[in-house]
Formats: structure tokens, C-alpha cells, sequence
């Protein structure tokens, strides 16, 4: 419950990941916390119920990992999928802390299957919880619970009060009620904007109406819009964010992993015209996989067919819809609805184009095409054994850049360069100092992990002072 006119020295608002590594460091340094959790106990978690792993840097190979991923290997990894738009200070504070966070985040509970195997190949780079996201909040919470960290769900921030950058109060509604709740620091880790529609036509116009919501229904960006209005300096682009091509039948919100196709590498993408428009094979998927809901964005109509044949049915994780299968690519078309003839040109130019090599699904491999634009780099296999199957998809945002700007200290900046008094941010919505555009699989969940542990202890210490 909410106590009116007891003062807290450390509020959190959100309920994921972040919000709850910031709320047990803080605890555990004797602060008082109040979490804030703006869904129903059951839908607690925000994106993080949907997650699987995270990426970390480390020096050896463990129980859970098959071998080192040194700092320099990330900081690269992490530098060229966003085409070095980080912040490379933060950027690399984040990834040296990142290889005591396995350590830490276990002895909060969270455990870690052996490592997965296969064509996603993160077996050395990522760790995967065991139980998936949801395993991972239970744990926290569980450990959140035990130390004394309170936490009220149902309850949205709708208001802040906060003068020349010093936080006093929250306006938190509850049950229909509204309270004013006071702390000393306060931490936000409640997401970004990426269910706020409105707010994504800002950006990208019409076209954001035909977009899927991968995660919660709740990250409306109420309190970053509230910072923002309140002179916390604003961070990256409204139309970056981690957008995957995602099966077009999935539910408007809340899809979560079971919608996402990761069958791109073993076929074609077409369009609306039956036209490729990208390269299928230019890297490793999990370097690329967030990229393809932008490309599809782009397209007429927000849709594209990913179109492949028998050969490469086994070779990924399926949608939770079974993919539109047929004995022909016209017939296949056709039940697209789009123009057979064009269609089994675009295909018959793929085959024609495609060069004998060694095919492997796990690496670079030398399967590619020559003379064809846009070309496929790895992986290109003709596309001739029935029969033919495609997954409609359409771009599925799992969460928004634009932030707040934070330091090394996790602490808000105010628009004319201050640092903000007692405010602190970790999680999505101060990913964009870290991601400027582009992701890399885990990386989510390690940017709330880090700045999670450190807003946490700063907000304590904060409060303390």
C-alpha cells in the first residue's frame, strides 16, 4: 500500500529488470525503496517477461558459456552494429562492468542454463536464463521481496514534481486514487515510448499505425515525456529503436518471442511487388536481426514475405503460426496475394544468380550470389525444392531510443548541462546513450543490468547525503 506523507529515500518507477537490479542495490545498501510497477502483478516486467538472455563480456568459458568474450571483442561488436553511434565513454564503462554482472546477477537468484547451440550462434558470447525472462524477474523479485524492497503494482506515474532539477514527489495513480509520493532520489526504469502511437507517428507518420508491439502494452513513455517537459536533456532519434521482423498474424501487443522469424538467413525477402530490397545474408543473425523491422517499415504497406523452400524448413526456431506452404512459387504468390509472374522472376533471378559453395548455417559461409542487387553475401541457396513455404511479417518494435540522457553515474542531465540532483535512469529509456541505432542480441538486457545496479547505489548514496 501507499503511506501517505512517509518519505522514501529511493523510488523506483518500473517493474523490469532495471528497475528491479536498481531497487535490490539500493536496498542493499540499507536505503528504504518504493517500486513502482504501472501493470498487474501478473503482467510485471515490462519487456523483460520476453527475453532470454543477456550479453556480457567475460575472460574464459564457465558452465554457461563455451569461451571468452573479451572487451574489445564487444566494444567492436557493439560499435558496428550501431555504425558508431554510442557514446563511447558510456559504452565502454558499461561493457567493463558488464563482467562482474553474471556474478552479481546470480547471487540475486537468477540462474543460467548451459549454453544453446545451433544457428544462433550465442553459445560463447550470451548467457540464457534458465525459465527465460519471466524465471529471471521471479527471481529478482523474490530476492527484492526478502530484503524489504516494497513494491505497489497498479500503480502509473502520471505526474512529477521536480524544480530546477531536484526531484520532490510523484503523482502516482493506484486503484483509481491518486497519491503523492515522496523520496529522496528517484530512479527511472520504466521503458520508453513504443506503446504510444501517437508518439511513434511523430517519427514515422502513418506507416506507425501498421507496426506490432512485441512487448508490454504499458511503455507509453509517461514519465520520459514528463522528464523531458521538466528539463532532463533529451537523447537520440524518435525513429531508432529495436525493431525485429516479426510474423504478421501476431496480436497487436505483447507477442513477445514466439512471433519473432529467424528464418531471414535461409531465404528471400520480398515486398508488396514481390521485389527483394536487402541483402538476406549479410552477417550473423543475431547482428542483424533488429534491423529487419526498420527494412520492412519501408516497405508499401508496413509487409514483407519471407519465402523459402523444403530444404530449410528445420533449420530455425518457428513462429507460433505455421508458415503459408504451397506446391509452387505461383501457387505460393497466390496465396500471398501478390503477382505470381513477378514473384517467380524475383525467384528465378535469386536461383540463376546463386554460386556453388559449402553451405553452413552456423558461420560465414561461402554461399553467395553474383550479379544480382541486392546481393545475398552468406547462406544463398537456390530456392527449388517444394514445398514452398513464407511467413508474412511486419515490423515488431520491442522498445524505443530516445531517452534521457544519463553519466557514468547513471544521474539525469539536465538540458543545460547539469546534472540532475537526485535523479537517476537505467534501462530503456536511457538505452540510446549506448544505442544510437542497431542492436545486438542480449545487449538490452545488459544496459539494464549495469546502469540497474549503479542507479540504484548512486540513488542510495544520494539519498544518504
Amino acid at each position: 500500500m501507499l503511506e501517505p506523507g512517509r518519505i522514501y529515500d529511493v523510488l523506483v518507477a518500473g517493474g523490469g529488470n532495471a528497475a528491479l537490479c536498481a531497487a535490490i542495490s539500493a536496498r542493499r545498501t540499507g536505503a528504504s525503496v518504493l517500486v513502482v510497477e504501472a501493470a498487474s502483478r501478473f503482467f510485471r516486467g515490462g519487456n523483460t517477461r520476453h527475453t532470454r538472455n543477456m550479453r556480457c563480456a567475460h575472460d574464459a568459458a564457465t558452465d554457461t558459456l563455451t569461451g571468452p568474450y573479451p572487451e574489445e571483442e564487444l566494444w567492436d561488436d557493439l560499435l558496428r552494429v550501431t555504425g558508431g553511434e554510442t557514446n563511447e565513454k558510456l559504452a565502454r564503462m558499461m561493457i567493463h562492468q558488464s563482467k562482474d554482472m553474471l556474478n552479481w546477477i546470480v547471487e540475486q537468484g537468477v540462474r543460467f542454463q548451459p549454453p544453446i547451440g545451433g544457428t544462433l550462434s550465442l553459445g560463447r558470447t550470451n548467457s540464457f536464463f534458465l525459465g527465460g525472462g519471466r524465471a529471471m524477474l521471479n527471481a529478482l523479485y523474490k530476492t527484492a521481496r526478502e530484503l524489504g524492497v516494497e513494491v505497489v503494482y497498479d500503480a502509473e506515474v502520471v505526474d512529477l514534481d521536480i524544480q530546477e532539477g531536484h526531484f520532490n514527489s510523484a503523482t502516482v495513480k493506484h486503484k483509481d486514487v491518486l497519491h503523492e509520493v515522496k523520496a529522496r532520489s528517484f530512479v527511472a526504469a520504466c521503458g520508453g515510448f513504443e506503446s504510444n502511437f501517437e508518439w511513434l507517428e511523430r517519427g514515422w507518420g502513418p506507416a506507425a499505425r501498421n507496426f506490432l508491439i512485441r512487448g508490454t502494452p504499458n511503455n507509453k513513455g509517461v514519465v520520459l515525456d514528463l522528464l523531458i517537459k521538466s528539463g532532463v536533456e533529451q537523447i537520440g532519434d524518435p525513429t531508432q529503436c529495436h525493431a525485429v521482423a516479426i510474423d504478421a498474424r501476431a496480436p497487436k501487443y505483447d507477442g513477445g518471442i514466439i512471433t519473432r522469424l529467424d528464418c531471414v538467413v535461409f531465404g528471400i525477402v520480398v515486398n508488396r511487388k514481390a521485389e527483394r530490397f536487402y541483402d538476406e545474408g549479410e552477417d550473423v543473425w543475431p547482428k542483424r536481426y533488429a534491423i529487419w523491422g526498420r527494412l520492412v517499415a519501408g516497405q508499401p504497406d508496413q509487409i514483407a514475405y519471407i519465402v523459402f523452400d523444403a530444404s530449410s524448413l528445420k533449420l530455425f526456431m518457428p513462429s507460433l503460426f505455421p508458415p503459408i506452404q504451397a506446391d509452387s512459387i505461383p501457387e505460393l504468390a497466390q496465396k500471398l496475394e501478390l503477382d505470381p509472374s513477378a514473384l517467380a522472376k524475383t525467384v528465378g533471378d535469386f536461383n540463376a544468380a546463386v554460386q556453388p559453395g559449402s553451405f553452413d548455417p552456423t558461420i560465414l559461409d561461402d554461399c553467395h550470389t553474383d550479379g544480382l542487387a541486392p546481393p545475398k553475401s552468406h547462406w544463398a541457396r537456390r530456392i527449388e525444392k517444394g514445398p514452398f513455404y513464407a511467413y508474412p511479417v511486419r515490423p515488431g518494435i520491442t522498445f524505443t531510443y530516445l531517452g534521457t540522457r544519463v553519466n557514468e553515474d547513471a544521474r539525469m542531465i539536465m538540458a543545460d548541462g547539469r546534472p540532475a540532483s537526485n535523479m537517476f535512469a537505467a534501462g530503456e529509456i536511457m538505452a540510446g546513450n549506448v544505442l544510437g541505432r542497431g542492436y545486438a542480441a542480449g545487449i538490452g538486457m545488459t544496459i539494464g543490468s549495469v546502469f540497474g545496479r549503479i542507479a540504484g547505489r548512486e540513488a542510495a548514496s544520494n539519498a544518504r547525503n
